[in-house]
């Protein structure tokens, strides 16, 4: 319980002026005081935020209080006269974050924890800026705060136009043991995809070690490359087929090298379908509605959990226009 505080001749300012008080929000719980202060009154500098609290003109609840110090929702914070908050912002912007941007991400978001965030990305959102890129999930992320002090952060990508799902992690322990996952390929990923034309075999593995296209306008095309490329490594299994037009591919991509799995398919004679980067015309089928698109979804992703108990294991649906191409062929998705 806050106790009401009073004030005397000796707690006022220039003038008699009584320092005001400012109660702290639930999304600001442990939060350290000199960020609170930072949030709130960006003019302040350090050293005079240091000078405030050394004098006893800064409390909290009434008592002194230090930099480090972290407060909790329902203290009251007195800051005195002279000390200029900044301009309020609108009720949902969040950190620079437009509001629609703000909302739409969070809309992503089909797991949450205290140690990562999962979102389904939808296809056609790019998770890092780049040359003409300026909407993208790095550029979101805080958002996705939730009341925690530090910003979230990227710990894997996907391409632009892939869909499916995007760790995010919540601390930077978490990233740290996510990124160790990823490296030690103790994390396994199952993407689908439908591709233009059936594979040789129902099952196999796909062994093409690939390297950077030279010369290539584009810096991150890729192609097999059997003296200067490195090893990639997808293992596939045909979960439906249309006779020998399409089929549906569950992926497990045992490397992590760039497009891989958008190479690898096109290599066996199998283009993605809506790949026409690496399928050219063969990945583009005109009677399917949606075939300008690419029908590559990351599906399946199962970790060790970050916080070191247990297992993490998360599934994201189908976007819209992956489902109707598989509805239009009458695949069917029990193979999962």
């Amino acid at each position: 319980m806050v106790k009401a505080q009073h004030a005397s001749a000796s707690d006022a300012g220039a003038g008699g002026a009584v320092p005001r008080g400012r109660a702290v929000t639930a999304d600001e719980a442990g939060l350290r005081l000199d960020r609170w202060f930072q949030r709130h009154y960006p003019d302040l500098g350090h050293g005079a935020l240091q000078k405030l609290l050394r004098t006893g003109q800064v409390r909290v609840d009434g008592k002194r209080a230090e930099a480090r110090d972290r407060i909790e929702p329902g203290q009251t914070i007195r800051v005195p006269p002279g000390v200029l908050s900044a301009p309020p912002s609108k009720p949902t912007e969040v950190a620079g974050v437009p509001d629609r941007d703000a909302a739409e991400i969070r809309r992503l978001v089909i797991h949450r924890d205290d140690h990562v965030i999962v979102l389904n990305k939808p296809p056609g959102l790019a998770v890092q800026g780049g040359t003409g890129t300026e909407r993208h999930v790095d550029g979101m992320l805080d958002a996705l705060r939730f009341g925690f002090e530090e910003r979230p952060r990227l710990v894997h990508r996907l391409d632009k136009d892939t869909s499916g799902l995007l760790l995010i992690a919540r601390t930077g322990q978490a990233a740290r043991r996510l990124g160790e996952s990823f490296r030690d390929r103790e994390t396994e990923k199952l993407y689908w995809a439908v591709v233009v034309g059936v594979p040789p075999r129902a099952e196999g593995t796909i062994d093409l070690p690939l390297a950077k296209r030279p010369g290539a306008r584009d810096r991150e095309l890729m192609q097999v490359d059997h003296e200067a490329g490195q090893k990639a490594l997808t293992h596939f299994r045909v979960v439906d087929r249309a006779g020998k037009r399409a089929a549906l591919l569950a992926l497990w991509p045992r490397t992590g090298r760039t497009h891989q799995l958008r190479v690898h398919c096109a290599a066996i004679g199998c283009p993605i379908l809506g790949d026409g980067k690496y399928g050219g015309e063969e990945a583009l089928l005109a009677s399917v509605a949606d075939a300008g698109r690419l029908h590559l979804h990351a599906r399946r992703l199962a970790l060790p959990h970050p916080s070191g108990k247990g297992e993490l294991t998360v599934v994201a649906e189908l976007p819209p226009h992956f489902r109707r191409t598989v509805e239009a062929f009458g695949f069917s998705t029990d193979g999962d």
